[in-house]
Parts: structure tokens; C-alpha cells; sequence
């Protein structure tokens, strides 16, 4: 079985999800509610999925199995990742979602939500243990499917009311924005919430079929088209999201695609968070762009999540976090735009999007001039697709082992100074810049981070960065 918990959620193969597997960990999910006292029996859970053509199967599968392990489940249908959360902190249920956010078609995931936000690590290895254990029982062999009461209009616009409530009406007339559908769950919410504040809205590229879109790693295919619409249409920005709606997509005049990490930097100061949690594979000149604290995580939003509880634990207000794709949390409530902004614990996509289309239109100056102005460390980042795991255990263990293996390694790239393995392997260089090998913590794929004086020095460090792992692979 393929099925396993990465840096945000359970991911695996369709073909396994579609089966035994999906009720298996719905039903291990359930029975960690319950006994952990997160739920009680009969209390409703919400379910929701994304577009993906596995995804009615699992949710129907996962349906059954929570119902028949005592709990409620509402259907939500096909919606944001954000909306479904919100709605849960809302209702005080927990939730799940069938997606495989921006991974390959052929695979897919599910999301676990408990009535209080986003379960974390230590709930993954409950309900990994809760799974063996049914599994050895052998109660759960079916895949049985059923429909529930359907509340994803009730989601839907709760989510729409929260992001119509943080700018000022007409804020962002005179802006010309595209937005890329193609199968993002967010597609019609972007274009409407939009609308509401007066841009002109020009909608792209909607796929009926699935179009995984990775805003963390955008292909040179979806670059070059987002740039042939910027021009076609004369746009001001082109906005889009993954397949669940939690990491945005933002480009600037030209289409070039704005930092996820930037994004949610702009997202903060747009906030005025005090308190900023962020992983390691975030830009390092974020420190000093900010007003207050920076806490560094591993990646992955319980990371994320783990540092900003401890920063209200320990007394801190106004507290939010971003991970390198742009995807913006809350941990507290801000006062924005004359309403309070309840608490958000997950990735959001709708928020930052309008935090930096809202930055554009009150300084009246195109998107890449005011991204430039942050003066930010280069930065770029890439992965190397069906990279067996194994693979990448191999080559971290490597390049951990001691300084000569690491600096043979990176020889042809550099002299390393210093290191950290917060997460993955961070090495600078005798010149200043980064480079930062991690393998994905969901899917079969080795990242590749870099750092570096100019964009022209960043992409020639990204391309020796992959090429090392490569030649490294091929000669195994």
C-alpha cells in the first residue's frame, strides 16, 4: 500500500485510495476522535474533496466508514481546503478532505481536521496506530460507498463572507486580474471575490480534466503560458491556486510568478502579525523584513501550526505563519479592514492573494516593482519528479555522513561553510549562497532550494543543484 502521512495530510496512489484503504483510515480517524475525547458519538464531521476524478469515490468510501464508526458526516462537496476548516472551527466538528492537493492525478490524499483546527503529528501517529490496529483486527475489508446531507452552500459562503470583509469596497478597481482556473477548487470563489472589489477579472484556462499545479515549483510550461496571457490581455497579475485552494499562485505584469515565501510576507505585514512562523526553506531574508518575531520550522503545516501555538502559549498576540508556497495561517485574531479576522490554522490561498492585489493597487506601481523593492535574497526552487524514496534516504544519508562526502558532493558547486538539518539539508557556501537539498515529505520527489546574490546566479545554482542529485542517482 502506497498511502502515507507527508508534510501536510495522508498522500498514496489512487488506485489504493479508491478501495479498503480510504475506509481504513476513516475509520482510524474516528476512533482517534473518540477516544482522544474530540468527538463524541453521533457528532457530525465534515467531508469535502477536490476535483480530482478519484476523489467522489474516496469521499463516498470515507462517508460510509465514519458513519458505520459512529460519527455524523456532513458532505461539503467540492470546495477550498479553507472553507471546509473554517466551517469546521465554526460548527466545532471535525473535518476531512479527499485531496491531493498539487501531486499528479494518478495519486491523491485525504486532510484530517479536528473541531479545533488541523490535527498534528501527534495525531498522525495515533491514527497510524489506530489503522494497524483495525488492520490486524481485520474489521475494515469493504470499500462500501454512501451520500450524506449536503452542506458545502453553508461553507462556501461563510469562506465568501470572510474574504468580502478585508478590503474596502472598490479596492481593486482599475486592477485587470487573470485568474488561471484550470481545476482548482477556488476557480469561481476567485472570480466573484474579486469582482466584488472592482477589478476587471479575466478567467483562464478552466480544465475539466485535472491540471496538478505546483505553486512552489511552477513548470516552465505553465510560466510560459501564464506570460502569453499577461500579454494577450494586458493584465496587471494573474492569480491561481493548487488543486485544494490553500497555496496561491500570484504573477506579476509579465507572469512571472511571485515568490510563495514574498507572498506571504506581504500577507503578514498585510495582517500586522507580531509573531511569524515559517520553515526553513522560506526565504533568510525574512528576518529582517519584518517587524517581530521570526520562528523557523520544518516543513509542513503542523510545523507551522507547533510553532505558532507555542507563540501564543508563551503570551504572544497578533500571531500568523506562511510556508515557502505562500499559503497563509492565523493563529489569533487580527482586526482588518473594521471586522476581527477569526483564527485561520491552515493554509489560505484567498487572503494573501488579496493582501498583495490590495498592496498593487493602493501604490498604483506594477507587482515587480514592488517585489523587487523587498530586496530579498534571489531565490529559487525546483524538484525532481518519480524520485523513488528510497533514493533520497540514500543520498541525505550521504551527504550527512561527514564533511568530505558532503564537500565531494557540492565541489563542482561550492565550498560549504556551514549546514542545518532542521529539515532536509541547508548548506551556505563560501560565497554567501544556499543551497538546500530536501526530498518531499509526500510524494517521490527530491526539492532543490537555493539562495543566491541575483536571479541569473540563483537559476544557474538551481540547475547544478538538480544536476548533482542526478549525476549522483545515475551513478548509483
Amino acid at each position: 500500500m502506497s498511502l502515507k502521512f507527508g508534510t501536510s495530510g495522508l498522500r498514496g496512489l489512487s488506485v489504493d485510495l479508491e478501495g479498503p484503504a480510504s475506509a481504513l483510515y476513516a475509520t482510524a480517524f474516528a476512533r482517534h476522535l473518540l477516544a482522544a475525547g474530540h468527538a463524541q458519538p453521533g457528532d457530525e464531521i465534515l467531508v469535502g474533496r477536490d476535483f480530482r476524478a478519484s476523489s467522489p469515490a474516496i469521499s463516498a468510501i470515507a462517508i460510509a466508514a465514519l458513519r458505520k464508526a459512529g460519527l455524523a458526516p456532513r458532505d461539503c462537496g467540492e470546495l477550498p481546503t479553507p472553507a471546509l476548516a473554517l466551517l469546521g472551527l465554526a460548527r466545532k466538528a471535525a473535518c476531512l478532505m479527499v485531496t491531493g492537493s498539487h501531486i499528479p492525478a494518478d495519486r491523491n490524499g485525504i486532510k484530517f481536521y479536528r473541531p479545533d483546527g488541523e490535527i498534528d503529528k501527534t495525531d498522525e501517529a495515533a491514527i497510524t496506530a489506530a489503522a494497524e490496529a483495525i488492520r490486524a483486527e481485520g474489521t475494515v475489508s469493504d470499500a462500501a460507498r454512501e451520500t450524506a446531507e449536503d452542506m458545502g452552500a453553508a461553507a462556501m459562503a461563510l469562506y465568501g463572507a470572510r474574504n468580502r470583509q478585508l478590503l474596502p469596497d472598490g479596492s481593486l478597481a482599475g486592477l485587470r486580474i487573470g485568474v488561471y482556473q484550470h481545476s482548482t477548487v477556488a476557480r469561481d470563489l476567485f472570480v466573484s471575490v474579486l469582482a466584488h472589489y472592482g477589478a476587471d477579472v479575466v478567467a483562464l484556462g478552466r480544465s475539466e480534466t485535472f491540471i496538478p499545479v505546483d505553486t512552489e515549483a511552477v513548470s516552465p510550461q505553465t510560466v510560459a503560458l501564464l506570460q502569453g496571457w499577461a500579454a494577450e490581455y494586458g493584465l496587471d497579475a494573474i492569480i491561481s491556486a493548487d488543486g485544494d485552494g490553500d497555496r496561491p499562485l500570484i504573477t506579476d505584469e509579465t507572469g512571472t510568478p511571485i515568490r510563495g515565501d514574498l507572498v506571504g510576507l506581504i500577507a503578514s505585514r498585510f495582517l500586522g502579525a507580531r509573531a511569524i512562523a515559517t520553515p526553513v526553506t522560506s526565504n533568510s531574508g525574512i528576518e529582517a523584513a519584518v517587524d517581530g518575531a521570526v520562528l523557523r520550522t520544518r516543513v509542513g503545516s503542523p510545523y507551522v501550526i507547533a510553532a505558532m501555538n507555542e507563540a501564543v502559549a508563551a503570551g504572544k498576540t497578533a500571531v500568523a505563519g506562511f510556508e515557502a508556497n505562500g499559503g497563509t495561517l492565523t493563529a489569533t485574531p487580527f482586526a482588518v479592514n473594521g471586522h476581527v479576522l477569526a483564527p485561520l490554522p491552515t493554509r489560505d490561498s484567498l487572503m494573501p492573494v488579496l493582501a498583495v492585489l490590495a498592496l498593487a493597487a493602493s501604490q498604483k506601481r506594477p507587482l515587480s516593482q514592488i517585489a523587487a523593492g523587498f530586496a530579498l535574497p534571489a531565490a529559487a526552487s525546483d524538484r525532481l519528479e518519480n524520485f523513488p524514496v528510497e533514493t533520497s534516504a540514500a543520498l541525505m544519508a550521504e551527504l550527512r555522513s561527514g564533511p568530505g562526502p558532503l564537500a565531494a558532493f557540492l565541489a563542482p558547486i561550492g565550498v560549504p561553510q556551514k549546514t542545518s538539518d532542521i529539515d532536509g539539508l541547508r548548506v551556505t557556501l563560501e560565497d554567501g549562497s544556499v543551497v538546500h537539498f530536501r526530498p518531499s515529505g509526500n510524494a517521490p520527489e527530491m526539492r532543490c532550494y537555493v539562495e543566491a546574490a541575483d536571479e541569473a546566479a540563483a537559476a544557474r545554482l538551481l540547475q547544478a543543484g538538480l544536476g548533482r542529485i542526478r549525476e549522483w542517482a545515475a551513478g548509483r
